[in-house]
């Protein structure tokens, strides 16, 4: 894929979102770092970020706003799947329901 972009001012963005990218991950070990230990409520908090990421990674997979791109065998297997991780808080099944649903899914329809 061609840009119109000059090769410099894309190895400059690149080296630019690096830094910044390291200056922010190093923040936290300097913050960290100087703290004895880690406030409660900060500690509440940083325990949603697994499942925060996971549904930010996972959920754009299957719901969108566009009707002509929904997927009803991914709805319906990821709605199962989180039904399974509500309930049982158990990763393994929570993926073996989930791919076994829309493997079933696909096979079926």
């Amino acid at each position: 894929m061609a840009t119109s972009y000059d090769p410099v001012a894309l190895a400059a963005a690149v080296a630019l979102i690096g830094i910044l990218t390291y200056a922010c991950r190093l923040s936290f070990i300097a913050l960290f770092g100087r703290l004895d230990e880690i406030p409660p409520g900060v500690e509440r908090l940083l325990r949603f970020v697994p499942a925060a990421v996971l549904a930010a990674l996972v959920l754009p997979s299957f719901v969108t706003l566009d009707a002509a791109a929904f997927a009803p065998d991914k709805f319906i297997a990821g709605a199962l799947a989180a039904g399974v991780a509500w309930k049982t808080e158990d990763v393994f099944a929570t993926m073996a329901t989930g791919m076994g649903v829309l493997w079933a899914v696909r096979l079926l329809f």
